[in-house]
C-alpha cells in the first residue's frame, strides 16, 4: 500500500528534532543565562545543527510549527 499522508513533509528538510538538555551540560556562558532552570529543550535541524534553545518542550514544538517545520522528539 503506497498512500501518501499529507500530515508530514515529503522531505527531511522540514523536520526538526527536539531533545531535552540538562543545563549542567552546557557551557558556563550559556548556563549564566538560565538561572533556576535544570532542563531546557534544544531544536536541531535534520543535519544536526542546533537551531534554538528554549525553556520548555511545548515552546520548542510551537516554535518549530510556527516556522513550518515538523517537530520530532529525540530521546
Amino acid at each position: 500500500m503506497n498512500t501518501p499522508f499529507n500530515g508530514l513533509p515529503q522531505g527531511t528538510d522540514r523536520i526538526v528534532y527536539v531533545r531535552e538538555v540538562h543545563v549542567d551540560d552546557l557551557p558556563d556562558e550559556v548556563r549564566e543565562q538560565m538561572p533556576g532552570l535544570d532542563v531546557i529543550w534544544s531544536v536541531h535541524g535534520a543535519d544536526g545543527k542546533q537551531l534554538a534553545l528554549v525553556a520548555d518542550r511545548r515552546l520548542a514544538f510551537h516554535l518549530a510549527r510556527e516556522h513550518d517545520f515538523t517537530p520530532v522528539s529525540v530521546h
